[in-house]
């Protein structure tokens, strides 16, 4: 019976308890409770599967640092194991990177305190997002909220 058994493309590449990868064209979507095993496992599949995806290790680095940085937000709002689900894709042009949880009530805000300072308790990950993905973006949804970072897939020079 189970020797029949044809993988559907929806089937995850890996689930266990708590963590559900499922492989797409170019990337993934991850179901997750943001743990520091799980989030630890997610920055291996981000840097994976953009290093596969043909982008350049720095590129990875910053799909893998942004993804971090999100999950880390989410965590911080509703606490260790919160719902989160990790979008990557890949395109000719750049890398996506979406995080989602389910707190739509909470949009992520930039303090007025400069990032440097010793009064800054947080967002210093934002001003993060600004520099890797600049024009990242917060839409509310249905079950909470999506923030969306577009990289590009090819490091640019320095002005």
């Amino acid at each position: 019976m189970y020797e029949d058994h044809i993988r559907s493309p929806y089937e995850p590449e890996l689930a266990t308890c708590g963590f559900f990868l499922v492989p797409r064209p170019g990337g993934f979507v991850l179901h997750m409770s943001a743990s520091a095993e799980h989030i630890s496992e997610m920055r291996s599949h981000v840097f994976k599967t953009v290093c596969t995806a043909g982008a350049a290790e720095p590129i990875a680095d910053a799909a893998r640092l942004v993804a971090s940085e999100l999950v880390g937000n989410v965590v911080r709002l509703c606490g260790p194991w919160a719902p989160v689900v990790v979008r990557v894709t890949s395109t000719d042009e750049q890398i996506l990177v979406e995080v989602h949880d389910p707190v739509q009530s909470v949009i992520p805000d930039r303090q007025a305190e400069p990032p440097d300072s010793a009064y800054a308790e947080t967002g210093r990950g934002l001003r993060i997002l600004d520099v890797l993905a600049p024009g990242w973006t917060v839409q509310r949804t249905p079950v909470g909220k999506r923030i969306t970072c577009t990289l590009p897939r090819e490091e640019t020079a320095a002005a």
